[in-house]
This record gives structure tokens, sequence and C-alpha cells, in this order.
């Protein structure tokens, strides 16, 4: 399935913990056609609502079309119906779903939704506006534009780390005992010419908390059935899963209960294709 394909391309969830699983591995690897074990990340992924369409020409927006429910515009939080100047639909070439996610549902804690952009898939312009138009006001689960087997790239904000040093942030070596005063800075700032400091001397400063896109990252399970998944005691941090869940194969960036955007994968190394899963462990991790 492609961008050229009538589908919504991306959705997002929350982070909640790690397991492993043993699942029959399909790859053209040594191990094809065995029973394999791997680690897996699980993410919550409560239903969206569709509250408007965002219409472009080129990368300017000419306007929004806005959800007239009641209850989307006071999930929304405006006090009255937002007023949307008129889209003059000869004059779009790209249209995005606006869509919020709730957080309320998952029971974390986190209650205001976060709202984005979801982008669609279709032939043409007129072909995607008319679909988004179709999905506007309505909940969009998961399962409605992911498969099991697919890949998908996840954007995500990494573990903030704060202010560290070269050593932490770079890795650079720790110096003798017997250097300059100093062990755990580096060695030199740059040569004589030129005359100033790059950018690519490894110095002290911020450290993690970072925007990260990793690609292709396999989806072995789309499930509504959180007890399959969730410890006894639930997960560290984060308690249990209570709506539907995506099971990665790997690891993704961030800590339990960050926001997790899923896009339909840029480079997809293969077509979608569902993975045998067997055992998923409920000891948490």
């Amino acid at each position: 399935m492609g961008s050229s394909d009538k589908r919504v391309l991306g959705f997002a969830g929350y982070k909640v913990g790690m397991a492993h699983v043993a699942y029959v591995d399909d790859t053209e690897s040594p191990t094809k056609g065995q029973e394999v074990v791997s680690s897996a990340t699980v993410v919550e992924v409560p239903p969206m609502v569709v509250y408007g369409v965002r219409c472009y020409r080129g990368n300017d927006s000419v306007g929004d079309i806005i959800s007239t429910d009641e209850k989307i515009i006071k999930l929304l939080g405006y006090r009255k119906k937002p007023g949307a100047k008129a889209v003059n639909e000869a004059d779009v070439d790209d249209a995005r779903l606006l869509a919020l996610a709730m957080p309320s549902k998952t029971g974390f804690g986190k209650k205001h939704v976060e709202r984005m952009e979801l982008g669609c898939g279709g032939k043409d312009a007129k072909e995607k506006l008319e679909y988004c138009k179709s999905m506007l006001g309505k909940e969009l689960k998961v399962s409605d534009v992911f498969k099991p087997g697919e890949y998908v790239d996840v954007v995500c904000v990494s573990i903030g780390k704060g202010w560290q040093g070269a050593v932490k942030r770079f890795g650079i070596s720790i110096q003798r005992r017997k250097a300059t005063g100093k062990r755990r800075h580096v060695g030199t700032l740059g040569q004589w010419h030129p005359a100033y400091v790059l950018y690519t001397v490894p110095q002290a400063g911020q450290t993690g908390y970072h925007q990260r896109t990793e690609l292709n990252k396999r989806i072995l399970r789309i499930s509504q059935k959180p007890e399959d998944v969730n410890p006894s005691c639930g997960f560290p941090n984060y308690g249990f899963v209570k709506n539907d869940y995506v099971l990665l194969k790997g690891s993704i960036p961030g800590p339990a209960k960050r926001l997790i955007k899923l896009r339909a994968a840029v480079r997809a190394p293969s077509a979608a294709k569902e993975v045998a899963v067997g055992f998923i462990s409920t000891v948490p991790r």
C-alpha cells in the first residue's frame, strides 16, 4: 500500500513499555521459517477523532474545513463554533486530516487532547479532498490505518538527559591522570586555521529530548485485547493498557507515556505480510 492508495497515512499513540515475543521469522535470514525471540515495544493507541480538513496550495494553507459537531468542538476547547474561511476546491492540490488524540482514555493522567495533521493518500488532489471530507467527524481506529506485518516510521522525542559533558554526550576518551588538570574534556578545540571553534568539536550541551524519526519498524500485532500484554502488576511507570495496542518489533526512543507518531513507511523494504506471533511475555521489563 503506497501513498497513491486512498488511505490515512498516520496515527498516534503512547509508549507503554517493552516485552519480548516469539514469532516465526519470514525474512531471508538464516533463521527463516524458525521461531525466534525478539524484543518488542507496546504502544497504546486509543481512537482518534477527525475534527477537520486542512487544504494546501503548494506549501501554503488555503483554509480549513472544521466539523460542526458540538461534542468535537467541546473537545477542542472552543467556546463557540470556529469560523473558517471558505475553501475554493479548485485551488487545492493537497489535503490533510486534522485529528486529535485523546490521552484521557489511557488512564495515566494526561487530560488535554493533542492535535495534529495526518497525511492522506490518493491518486490526485480531488480524490484526497473528497476522502478527507468523508472522514470528517468520524472516530479513527489504528486497525483502519495499519495492518499487521506492515512497516511504519516512528516519530518521537527521545529521553531527556539535560546538560551533559562531552564524555557522556559524544563518547570521547577520558584523558590520562597527568594531563592538563582535567580528564573529562576534549583535548583540543581544533586547528589554528580557521581561527574559531567549529561546530563539529565535541563540547558540553543538551543531551536527549531530541525529535527523532526511526525508519522501518515492523508491526508484529494490532490487537483489541490488552489483557494479552498486561503484566499482573501493570507496566512500570505506565500502568495497564486499556485500549487497542500496537506491538512494534525492537525498541523506539522516548520514555513511557510519551506521544508516539506512526506513519506509513517511506522506504518500506517489502510488502506487508502478517507475522505469526506465538508467545508474548507479560513479565514487566
